[in-house]
């Protein structure tokens, strides 16, 4: 199950900057965005069924990540971007992104014996420097793509 949900969590990251990098460029790619929203939806939920210590910091995450992906996927098919629909929609695809690459930066420095050796109370610098410049990286790309998408047709027949 821990093999399944890290394939999930590695194909939303790939299908959701693509998805990202489309919307920068004022295209919407339907096809990936349906592969990035049901691989997002699904690591959160397999990640519910891995082993825990209670309602860890893991699995906020995924609560806060399903939350974030129900009002993209409502903004999206719900109400096909119309309106402020668009912000809401690239804005949550972009957290839930970020959510997702989160993870994996914390998932990286644990598992890597090279990064875990940088930091392994996983608030070193290193640690810290990966998340900031991800966290930058999301929001100049988010922003990015809320000045450029503007999509024409339905997010269904694309």
């Amino acid at each position: 199950m821990v093999l399944f949900h890290v394939l999930l969590s590695l194909a939303g990251i790939a299908s959701g900057v693509l998805v990202l990098l489309a919307m920068i460029n004022g295209r919407q790619l339907a096809g990936w965005t349906v592969i990035f929203l049901a691989t997002t939806v699904l690591t959160s939920v397999t990640g519910f069924v891995l082993p825990s210590m209670g309602f860890d910091p893991a699995r906020r995450v995924g609560v806060i990540s399903l939350v974030t992906l129900a009002a993209a996927i409502v903004a999206l098919y719900g109400f096909r971007l119309r309106g402020a629909w668009r912000w809401v929609y690239v804005g949550t695809a972009t957290f839930a992104l970020y959510l997702n690459c989160f993870v994996g930066v914390v998932q990286a420095f644990q598992k890597i014996p090279a990064l875990h050796a940088l930091a392994p109370a996983g608030s070193e610098p290193p640690f810290v420097i990966a998340q900031i410049l991800v966290l930058g990286l999301l929001v100049i790309l988010g922003i990015l793509a809320l000045r450029h998408f503007r999509p024409t047709q339905s997010p269904l027949h694309t």
